[in-house]
């Protein structure tokens, strides 16, 4: 979960644009929940838009946003909030809250993966802590990669087998600092990164390019 500091405020035809003191990590097409700023901005929004230009209002013809290319402006969220146009003002209040939870893959998905048939309470507690792990690791760097994709819906196949075999590395680590925990006498194993087949699976391997 992530809290960002407000530092400027925008409504003009129902739709909303903050704009946070920080780099942010949001996502269109994501939710926020936008605290201390006052009626009507304070609530949970979906992100419709990542503006890099000052917003000027919906085109009356197309129903488009509008944006001014001479005025730039950093760090912008849009979302759709319905309330009396608000002009441009700065503020050292409100905050804005990005919390993705990603679910693509469960603890049984991993068991599956490693063939463990049975599991003590506190492998099952620890299998649930590496597909928590593996999703949000799966998700932040396709999102970092350029892709749009929903937390609660697998992109595809094969991203699923991608975050699977990644969890099942986290797990397999388990006691151990940089490498898979072995009691094999004729050396140590190499320290393990993250592996090209993932990186091929996740579609990570170079960003994307629209």
């Amino acid at each position: 979960m992530s809290t960002y500091n407000i530092t400027s405020k925008l409504l003009i035809d129902n739709y909303a644009v903050l704009q946070t003191l920080e780099n942010n990590e949001i996502a269109v097409g994501q939710s926020i929940t936008v605290a201390s700023l006052g009626s009507p901005f304070n609530g949970t929004f979906t992100v419709l838009d990542l503006p890099e230009h000052e917003f000027i209002g919906i085109d009356s013809t197309t129903g488009f946003p509008m944006f001014n290319e001479f005025v730039q402006r950093q760090n912008q969220v849009l979302f759709a909030c319905t309330g009396a146009n608000v002009l441009y003002t700065f503020t050292t209040v409100g905050t804005i809250t990005y919390a993705p939870v990603c679910t693509w893959i469960t603890a049984n998905d991993i068991a599956d993966w490693l063939y463990l048939s049975t599991a003590t309470a506190a492998d099952q507690t620890f299998l649930t802590i590496c597909a928590a792990a593996s999703n949000q690791f799966a998700f932040r760097r396709r999102q970092e990669s350029g892709y749009f994709d929903a937390l609660g819906t697998v992109p595809s196949q094969d991203v699923k087998l991608g975050t699977v075999m990644y969890g099942g590395a986290l797990y397999r680590q388990r006691g151990s600092v940089d490498t898979f925990a072995s009691f094999n006498e004729m050396g140590s194993a190499p320290p393990m990164a993250l592996s090209a087949i993932v990186q091929q699976l996740l579609g990570i391997s170079r960003p994307q390019v629209a």
